[in-house]
């Protein structure tokens, strides 16, 4: 494992038992119909490190970068556990207005990761790869939009309590942004692609300096 593969593991063990410790405190528990300020604090601090560290350190973005996407894209199997938010939602423990379009975004994201990760992950198909990594994006940003706003939206609905306790709360303060960074990686790796068409005008280019 290269220097920035062990400093990097070393910090997800570092903020997994973080969050986890601070769970188990009941830190981020919030009695509203919405995340707390400590679930967003957690939440926002290691995508702002993420992204620093991805733009200022040239070391970092190439073992980054170096990361085999189809590897990154599989993680994402994982959300077809949004199922869990239809059956609380179900019994009246999370507002419908959070729970029904986090969780078959989550759902639909989880249950088509794997044919993105072994038949979209080429250069190929680029921009269907793309297309379906802005998907998962959107689906993140809108479950968090909704589960601050849930208050607002469902004001009489159940409250978001307990998404803000284990294990629930795992969700919102590692799971959530460690998939957007697996997300803004891919296409990262992506944006660096070339079609076959561009190969073949870079080849015929490059023959024709030769001569």
């Amino acid at each position: 494992m290269s220097k920035y593969g062990k400093i990097t593991a070393g910090l997800l063990l570092v903020w997994f038992v973080a969050v986890f410790s601070a769970s188990a405190g009941h830190l981020f528990k919030n009695q509203s119909a919405q995340f707390g300020l400590g679930v967003a604090v957690s939440a926002l601090v290691p995508m702002v490190v993420f992204s620093l560290w991805f733009t200022v350190s040239e070391g970092f973005r190439n073992f980054a970068l170096s990361l085999n996407p189809r590897t990154l894209t599989s993680v994402q199997v994982w959300r077809i556990l949004g199922f869990t938010f239809l059956l609380l939602e179900a019994r009246n423990v999370l507002p419908a207005v959070f729970a029904l379009p986090a969780g078959y975004g989550d759902m639909f994201i989880g249950v088509t990761a794997g044919f993105a990760a072994w038949k979209l992950a080429e250069p190929a198909h680029r921009g269907s790869f793309l297309f379906w990594q802005a998907l998962g994006i959107l689906d993140l940003i809108s479950a968090v939009s909704l589960g601050t706003t849930a208050r607002l939206l469902d004001p009489h609905g159940p409250s978001m309590v307990a998404m803000t306790v284990l294990p629930l709360s795992l969700i919102p303060t590692f799971l959530v942004p460690l998939f957007l960074m697996l997300h803004v990686i891919c296409i990262a790796q992506a944006r660096n692609w070339k079609t076959a068409s561009e190969e073949r005008q870079s080849a015929g280019a490059l023959e024709r300096q030769a001569i």
